[in-house]
């Protein structure tokens, strides 16, 4: 049984469960709406809480890639730096240089 087929009859079990658990419920049909309802609720309190926490999360991940792609960027900087100051040094310290490799 491939993986979509699978996922459709467990849907399709799990509806028929509540179904049946519904009919067969020991209170009465304003209680069981009632309780229906609570549980829903606490659903999606639940849901939003696990957002927000996932919101918080990816906040925080964003952060610490802006930080690492600035220190990144530094260390970059830095390393062209020395690269043209060795070059200067290097051009400055060979005899019969030209102008033109002076303006870097």
């Amino acid at each position: 049984m491939d993986d979509s087929k699978g996922l459709s009859y467990f849907f399709l079990g799990m509806g028929v469960g509540v179904a049946v658990g519904l009919l067969f419920a020991p209170q009465s049909g304003e209680e069981t709406r009632g309780l229906i309802k609570s549980k829903a609720q606490e659903g999606g309190d639940l849901i939003k809480k696990r957002g927000e926490e996932l919101r918080d999360n990816a906040a925080e991940a964003i952060d610490r890639g802006r930080d690492l792609v600035k220190t990144q960027r530094e260390q970059l900087n830095a390393a062209l730096d020395a690269g043209k100051q060795a070059y200067r040094d290097a051009v400055s310290s060979t005899p019969g240089r030209s102008s033109a490799t002076e303006t870097l």
